[in-house]
């Protein structure tokens, strides 16, 4: 298979009817490395909307249970995209995203908001660092999985197009985004949990490294000092000469999921799709899952 072959597919295939196909062999064959990433930066830069970021403060799910709510959310996303919409482990999956999501007073302005850095947020990461930039196929493909997504979450006004996905996270970004010291307790954890995956003594190369990778209004939001010019430019040209590397390698012949990734920790003897995240009930902040020997999907 030559390198560019399975891109010549996509653009060959229709980006709405074949969306969810699409997205898969774009998140888990063309860029399951720079997914993980720039689906990791979505969902961290949420926590600067204070009133996403103080309800997971309060929850202390991402204070206390940072690795398994990272673990959780991370295979109930990919369980759709590995198995689609409308199979038994994606219908499993989103059932376990909405019973979650509906047991809190989350606004529908919030999961839009949410929704939208699922969309625009890749596409940034990839333009950026990945060996090649998304085409429009993928694009389209990636704003139609995420309408579908968020039709099964029961989001209203979801954008439709992936332009109208950008406007609305900018504004939404520019109007909301706020010092909150419940938030910057959730950004600090997570961080930490970032550094746990690689040695100790890598720890403060490892913060200022990601700190080198997020953008002034999310730096001022935290309220983190910002690295200098210099780290910023070492480390974002590293991750730049990641992807010059990638495109010279072979391409991928097998998928990759989010199951595969040493980032999760959680579940070393399987786990079942209905088991994964909490089970919040009232004066309760989550409920512990059974330990299973499954396998790891349900």
């Amino acid at each position: 298979m030559e390198r560019f072959e399975r891109l010549r597919q996509i653009r060959r295939m229709d980006p709405y009817e074949d969306a969810v196909e699409i997205y898969r062999l774009t998140a888990a064959y063309e860029f399951p490395w720079d997914f993980s990433r720039a689906l990791e930066l979505a969902l961290y830069r949420t926590y600067a909307v204070p009133g996403i970021g103080r309800l997971l403060a309060e929850t202390a799910e991402l204070t206390d249970r940072t690795q398994k709510r990272y673990d959780d959310t991370a295979l109930l996303l990919d369980a759709v995209v590995e198995h689609g919409f409308d199979s038994e482990q994606g219908r499993t999956a989103v059932r376990r995203i909405n019973q979650m999501h509906r047991s809190y007073d989350i606004g529908n302005d919030d999961m839009r908001y949410v929704l939208c850095t699922f969309v625009v947020m890749p596409k940034r990461w990839i333009d950026a660092y990945g060996w090649r930039r998304l085409s429009r196929h993928e694009i389209v493909a990636c704003a139609e999985y995420y309408r579908t997504l968020g039709q099964r979450m029961g989001i209203r006004g979801i954008p439709g197009t992936y332009e109208e996905f950008e406007a609305c996270l900018d504004a939404y970004e520019e109007a909301h985004f706020a010092w909150d010291e419940g938030a910057r307790r959730v950004s600090d954890a997570t961080l930490a949990m970032m550094a746990s995956w690689y040695p100790g003594p890598l720890a403060p190369v490892l913060r200022t490294a990601t700190l080198a990778l997020l953008d002034e209004p999310l730096l001022r939001a935290f309220r983190y000092t910002p690295p200098g010019p210099a780290a910023r430019a070492v480390v974002r040209a590293a991750v730049r000469a990641r992807g010059r590397v990638v495109r010279l390698l072979p391409p991928r012949r097998a998928p990759h999921h989010a199951r595969q990734n040493r980032e999760i920790k959680g579940y070393p003897n399987g786990y079942r799709l209905g088991e994964l995240g909490t089970c919040p009930v009232p004066g309760v902040r989550g409920c512990p899952v059974r330990p299973t020997g499954g396998s790891a999907v349900e």
